[in-house]
């Protein structure tokens, strides 16, 4: 069943529920999620944006979006209209699917992983959180990456508050890092 379907069937009703909503259309869902790779210092090679275009039209799906410099900044040699990054940004089916293999698969195959922060909220119940290698997803060759870049990833949700985000990404199986208690001092 997919992420979708498990949505509306299980998790929907459920938060409902657990947030004491009278509507179902009430309950937050994931609106999009958007896929960015900034090319930093590496902006000068030519191949390096190939790459990572090529990298993240098999990792998303979809063909991705060309980031330019909205205006020149002398301290870091950076003209406007330069190339400084790619974005996909991923909605309805391909957004699940994408959500589901990044649950189970991409995340876990993260070395040392010990869960997502919570500081990544926004305070609206949007996520964001980076990921350091791009090769944790199984769509990437490993052996044929010659450079390795990171990858920041935001989950644009309909929920009100962080609470309500998080709840939501929880119910989704995201491994955020279980909230410390505040114990007596």
């Amino acid at each position: 069943m997919s992420y979708k379907n498990t949505y509306n069937a299980d998790i929907r009703p459920k938060l409902k529920e657990e947030l004491g909503l009278k509507n179902l259309y009430q309950t937050p869902q994931v609106l999009k999620i958007v896929v960015n790779v900034g090319l930093g210092s590496r902006r000068k090679t030519d191949k390096i944006l190939e790459t990572v275009n090529q990298d993240l039209a098999v990792i998303t799906g979809q063909k991705s979006a060309e980031r330019k410099a909205r205006k020149a900044i002398a301290g870091f040699k950076l003209r406007q209209g330069e190339v400084i990054g790619s974005a996909v940004t991923l909605r309805g089916q391909r957004m699940y699917d994408f959500l589901e293999r990044l649950v189970r698969v991409s995340l876990p195959r993260i070395r040392d992983f010990r869960g997502l922060p919570l500081a990544g909220f926004d305070g609206k119940g949007n996520y964001s959180f980076g990921i350091k290698e791009h090769t944790v997803f199984p769509e990437v060759d490993q052996e044929n990456a010659r450079e390795l870049y990171g990858i920041a990833i935001t989950i644009v949700t309909s929920a009100q508050t962080d609470d309500q985000g998080e709840q939501l990404l929880r119910s989704f199986g995201f491994p955020l890092v279980k909230r410390e208690t505040q114990g007596d001092e």
